[in-house]
């Protein structure tokens, strides 16, 4: 699994959702959101398809055309989202944690992949769109990022 990587495809489809959650009940084009959150235009055609043919999105052609939301925010996760796009929220060499096996001594070593999957998904699966767009993480989440070391990445040299 090594560090938790967030693709562009993915952080895309997570800020285009957000741009439909905050204009709701508007719809908006693919320009209007292109432009907000500085994502180019035919990335986000794609993207947009993929949220679309996931049943997150829908689409309406004509004078007041545009992309809405398919569910309410509150009803929408981060990792819904982002499973749009990944598949699964994590991979040990293209397989599940759960599906791997390590010989000998390394043999424990799926349980903490597993371990780790399920703390990421914690997160992402109680964090809302909803949630975003108000800016207010719920409680347990709002209690990791006011973890100091949240903040900084443990490559980085420990402050003296």
């Amino acid at each position: 699994m090594g560090s938790v990587r967030i693709t562009a495809r993915v952080d895309y489809a997570v800020r285009a959702v957000l741009e439909l959650a905050a204009a709701a009940p508007e719809a908006l084009t693919c320009d209007r959101i292109a432009t907000a959150q500085g994502i180019p235009n035919r990335f986000l055609q794609a993207i947009l398809a993929d949220l679309q043919h996931a049943r997150l999105v829908t689409s309406q052609r004509g004078r007041d055309g545009g992309y809405r939301l398919a569910l309410p925010a509150s009803e929408i996760s981060i990792a819904r989202v982002m499973r749009v796009e990944l598949g699964f929220l994590a991979e040990v060499h293209g397989q599940r944690p759960e599906e791997v096996t390590y010989p000998g001594h390394a043999a424990g070593l799926a349980e903490v992949w597993v371990a780790a999957r399920e703390a990421y998904r914690r997160v992402l699966e109680g964090v809302t769109v909803a949630d975003v767009v108000a800016g207010t993480l719920p409680p347990h989440a709002a209690e990791l990022v006011a973890i100091d070391t949240a903040w900084r990445s443990f490559s980085e040299p420990t402050p003296r």
